[in-house]
């Protein structure tokens, strides 16, 4: 089985690295999980007036108001069936800063939209399209376009202007034996909102057959 990003390149995936083909490579059937670990040289978020924003965040594991150096990161990618049959990618990044802050997504690929969809956050209220591609050096970069709330029988667009546009780039560095992961978001009216850049390395776990609970939403969002 392809996994969603093999899905979503189709014959550019090939143009991956080597190291970030193995990352995102991999599905639920290879009964697999990737672990990174390293540090973040730097977290950052923009100026006063984004702190709001940032801190209702925090809620729902999204995004958060710090600034700190040097903080000791982990990603955990977690490949499964979703109780609606779809396969699913966790990205639950975790970082040791003072107040400790957790980032919550799944991705999948949707069909309907025939694109990855990342649902943000423990309960998946925002569903975000996301257009991936290769770098020259071989990294793979997200963007996020637009976005979807979703809670009950409320739904809507959700406006980019009150929003984040995410720009992620993640890559091998060759010198340092390293993934190195750079991540920005901003709005379009207020500019840069949160962001972070740093390196790690990878463990794989073998023989997974079931995703520990920590790393699964609180609840499952049929609607892409």
């Amino acid at each position: 089985m392809n996994s969603i990003y093999q899905k979503a390149l189709g014959a550019d995936f090939k143009r991956l690295h080597p190291k970030i083909q193995e990352r995102f490579g991999f599905s639920s059937g290879d009964r697999v999980a990737c672990i990174g670990r390293g540090v973040m040289d730097q977290i950052w978020h923009g100026r006063f007036y984004t702190l709001p924003f940032l801190y209702v965040g925090t809620w729902r594991r999204i995004m958060f108001p710090n600034r700190e150096k040097n903080v000791p990161f982990s990603i955990k990618n977690y490949a499964f069936l979703d109780p609606f049959g779809r396969e699913t990618v966790t990205w639950i990044r975790q970082f040791q800063t003072k107040t400790p802050r957790q980032f919550d997504a799944y991705m999948i690929y949707g069909e309907d939209r025939g694109r990855i969809v990342d649902y943000l956050g423990t309960h998946q209220h925002l569903a975000v399209d996301i257009d991936i591609s290769v770098d020259e050096m071989g990294g793979l970069k997200l963007r996020s376009g637009a976005q979807r709330f979703y809670e009950g029988l409320l739904h809507f667009s959700f406006p980019l202007f009150l929003s984040g546009i995410a720009d992620v780039r993640e890559w091998y560095d060759e010198k340092i034996q390293k993934y190195r992961i750079d991540v920005r978001v901003h709005n379009r009216t207020w500019g840069p909102l949160f962001g972070y850049h740093g390196t790690f390395e990878t463990e794989w776990l073998r023989n997974v057959y079931s995703v520990p609970e920590e790393v699964r939403p609180l609840r499952f969002q049929r609607r892409e």
